[in-house]
């Protein structure tokens, strides 16, 4: 590739060009998941969804995969990030469903479903857990180990006054900070300068060998 397109290419070929760049990372997305379905043949699969609001405050579900190897190792692998414009059990079903189809995977390989255990993701007349059962019979539903960890850390942490104090400073900071740009950028500039004194002092350096050993 370097002697046929990059020793030959104008010198003013940057590749900068955002619609060129896009292009770029397009492909290499589906060369990735092209990979991702060779690795377990395209054979049976469980889906691990959720949904959170981005920056923008744009509802943006996640989808992974999680299915056994070749070498029979299980594996998860990230698949895709979709906005949705809402939550409810149909609207996901919808994206999960389309987003599998755009990359040639059958529902009825799904033999495994985690999600967190909110109503519409989990509930046993309507939720998403049960509309992908109606599709698929064996895909089991597991509530979310990480889900089931914050629900009892949560209130854990709500009875220790100083843990609890603590998280309501930093959720304080994080409103105080995040409802300016100019706070946020003020913070960012103060970060960089310190940044800036402890790579000259070797600090970051020293930290970084010391997490390493």
């Amino acid at each position: 590739m370097g002697k046929v397109i990059l020793e030959n290419a104008p010198q003013n070929d940057t590749l900068t060009c955002p619609m060129i760049q896009k292009d770029i990372v397009n492909a290499c997305a589906k060369e990735t998941m092209k990979s991702i379905i060779e690795d377990f043949n395209g054979d049976y699969f469980g889906i691990l969804a959720d949904e959170s609001k981005d920056i923008s405050y744009k509802e943006q579900m996640t989808l992974v995969l999680r299915y056994v190897n070749k070498n029979g190792e299980v594996v998860e692998r990230f698949v895709g990030l979709v906005h949705v414009s809402d939550t409810s059990a149909c609207s996901l079903k919808e994206a999960i469903y389309s987003l599998l189809s755009d990359h040639s995977l059958s529902t009825s390989k799904v033999r495994g479903q985690g999600y967190d255990g909110a109503s519409n993701m989990n509930g046993e007349i309507s939720g998403l857990k049960t509309l992908v059962m109606k599709d698929s019979s064996s895909a089991y539903y597991i509530h979310c180990f990480a889900h089931q960890l914050q629900l009892t850390l949560v209130p854990i942490a709500k009875k220790h006054l100083d843990v609890e104090d603590f998280f309501d400073h930093v959720t304080n900071m994080l409103n105080v900070v995040g409802g300016s740009f100019k706070r946020r950028d003020l913070l960012r500039h103060h970060q960089a300068e310190e940044l800036e004194q402890l790579l000259g002092s070797g600090e970051v350096i020293r930290t970084m060998i010391k997490s390493r050993t």
